[in-house]
């Protein structure tokens, strides 16, 4: 353990990353007062631990299944306890991680509209069964990070507009230049909102349940990095970063992958290594390849990034018979600096999505492959474009 010295100093390296990290997410505030604040959030004003650098947390070995907190249920129990007895009876031999996705309050999208991150769903337990989860396997909990619940108390303090929640929330002119702007959803951005000082506009990325949070102010940053302690605390040792690429907004920009957000991702990591060396953060970036595995920086992003074109590309092989662009992609991947690796799955509780096949499909195939979809029984779902058109998102 390193602690602080006879003087009182804080650990000078891990002081002067953060800064660093700050410096440029935040270079109109004041940098020093929000990394002492940080520190102490997640309780590294006191004691904090030697990080492993590019160190492999993981082996070809570990396998993790995804689930529901409530995917398997029993009369008279609550869900996480017939998980838990489910992993134990039939995956303890097979699996080392085990996701479980939001179980936290929430209101809409499957947990993925946070009511309160603090608390466990009461419907699916407490956090006493997700402790014995923790102990069992490597816990994987999302950190949904972009947006949270317009049910939750932030949201409602907004309305009343009241601290904390007041300026929680990303509120743009109804005239900002959305030109530019990536979504992954056909539904306005913006929704309007009834306050005691008159109607307010707050973005809302995937639905208007689910407000953006405003990281351009860092309050926002701290609440996020207390919960993240929290889950740390807890027992969690894999955080997935749910749809982390849009967390910054600019006028005039994508609105995607911006260079404070992965400045952020960077600041996240640096925080957990040293709290809790070992701990391992994926972000979860639903995007064309060469965005996605931007994630990993230099090293020093996410451990591992979702190996997002490998479920549609491998589907494409299977209904067409023709493997050229799965083996063309497959030759082109980089290999994976040493402490990060690409985290490899079929796909996922959202299904398959189809942005990860820009560049490396004509669209005529994705067309294709989407109808087929369509006439088996697959659902697709669309995101609008700037033209007024949409493209196919998800399967």
């Amino acid at each position: 353990m390193t602690k602080k010295n006879k003087t009182g100093q804080l650990d000078a390296q891990l002081r002067q990353r953060v800064l660093s990290h700050l410096s440029l997410i935040y270079p109109e505030h004041d940098v020093e007062k929000i990394c002492m604040q940080l520190l102490k959030k997640m309780g590294l004003d006191k004691v904090c631990n030697k990080p492993r650098w590019h160190k492999n947390n993981w082996s070809e070995k570990d396998i993790g299944v995804i689930t529901y907190a409530n995917s398997f249920n029993r009369d008279d129990e609550r869900p996480l306890v017939t998980l838990s007895r489910f992993l134990d009876t039939h995956l303890k031999d097979v699996i080392s991680w085990v996701h479980i996705l939001p179980f936290f309050p929430f209101s809409s999208d499957d947990g993925f509209a946070v009511i309160d991150y603090t608390q466990v769903n009461e419907s699916y337990g407490d956090w006493g069964h997700i402790g014995r989860i923790a102990k069992k396997f490597s816990l994987m909990s999302d950190l949904v990070i972009n947006h949270c619940s317009a049910m939750g108390h932030w949201f409602e303090q907004l309305k009343m507009q009241k601290r904390p929640g007041k300026d929680y929330f990303l509120e743009v002119d109804p005239g900002f230049d959305f030109s530019n702007v990536v979504r992954p959803r056909t539904s306005p951005v913006l929704r309007e909102v009834q306050t005691l000082d008159g109607i307010k506009h707050i973005w809302c990325t995937f639905s208007h349940d689910q407000p953006d949070l405003d990281f351009r102010n860092p309050a926002v940053l701290l609440e996020m990095l207390k919960v993240v302690r929290l889950y740390l605390e807890r027992g969690v040792k894999i955080f997935r970063l749910d749809a982390v690429a849009f967390l910054w907004k600019e006028e005039g920009t994508s609105c995607l992958n911006l260079n404070q957000t992965h400045e952020i991702v960077r600041l996240i990591r640096t925080l957990v290594e040293y709290h809790s060396p070992g701990t391992i953060i994926i972000t979860e970036t639903n995007i064309p390849n060469v965005e996605n595995i931007s994630y990993f920086g230099n090293a020093n992003e996410a451990h591992l990034v979702y190996n997002f074109s490998l479920p549609p590309l491998l589907l494409n092989t299977l209904v067409t018979g023709n493997c050229h662009a799965l083996k063309s992609w497959l030759m082109s991947m980089p290999p994976a600096q040493k402490g990060t690796t690409f985290f490899n799955f079929l796909a996922s509780h959202d299904g398959i999505g189809l942005r990860p096949l820009e560049g490396l499909v004509e669209e005529e195939d994705v067309g294709h492959l989407m109808a087929l979809m369509e006439n088996n029984g697959g659902r697709v779902s669309w995101r609008g474009l700037n033209s007024g058109g949409a493209k196919p998102y998800e399967i």
